[in-house]
């Protein structure tokens, strides 16, 4: 079925003009009355006894959708079929980038990059190297403080043992009974009037 799918898209963008009974770059009028006109001749209420025209009434609504969307229509003139696929898999505003780069001069550039420095991991390596392990990282200057790195589980116990030693220990239970007074609600009867 993928690979079906895969055979039908295609590069030249006209399918869904000709579904339409259109040229190329017809106005958004022209695409609406022709839509009308072909949707009242196949709508399977008018044709309930022919399958084929409830196959082309359902082209004829994809056609629509697609030519009437601005963006899915300029995608689609640019790129045709194949270019509504990539819209859908990576996002209408990725589809540029896709074609840029499975372009022939896009992977020739890849290629000649990849023998002239003899590998493609170079710049991986240097920044692994600069950044990651830190065996060549530059040294920070005497009389400045190194940078130092703290597990998330460290700085916590360090957190709690420096309460612990201060005196301030968090509450780390609720209540259990609702009718347990704190200290804020004491048994003493108050009183919101103001005296004037």
């Amino acid at each position: 079925m993928a690979e079906q799918r895969q055979r039908a898209l295609s590069t030249s963008g006209e399918a869904l003009y000709k579904i339409l009974a259109l040229e190329k770059g017809a106005t958004h009028d022209e695409i609406k009355k022709s839509y009308r006109k072909l949707a009242l001749k196949y709508h399977p209420d008018k044709n309930p006894d022919n399958p084929e025209a409830a196959e082309k009434f359902k082209d004829i609504n994809n056609a629509h959708a697609t030519l009437t969307d601005l963006s899915k229509r300029n995608i689609y003139d640019k790129y045709g079929s194949l270019g509504l696929y990539v819209a859908e898999q990576f996002g209408e505003e990725n589809v540029n980038t896709y074609f840029m780069l499975s372009s022939w001069w896009a992977k020739g550039l890849f290629a000649v990059c990849g023998l002239l420095t003899g590998c493609y991991l170079c710049c991986c390596l240097c920044c692994c190297f600069n950044c990651c392990c830190g065996k060549c990282k530059p040294k920070a200057p005497e009389g400045e403080q190194q940078e130092f790195c703290v597990s998330p589980e460290d700085l916590e116990e360090q957190i709690k043992n420096d309460m612990e030693r201060d005196g301030e220990t968090p509450i780390m239970l609720q209540p259990t009974n609702v009718t347990e007074k704190t200290q804020l609600i004491g048994d003493s009867h108050r009183s919101y009037r103001t005296e004037s």
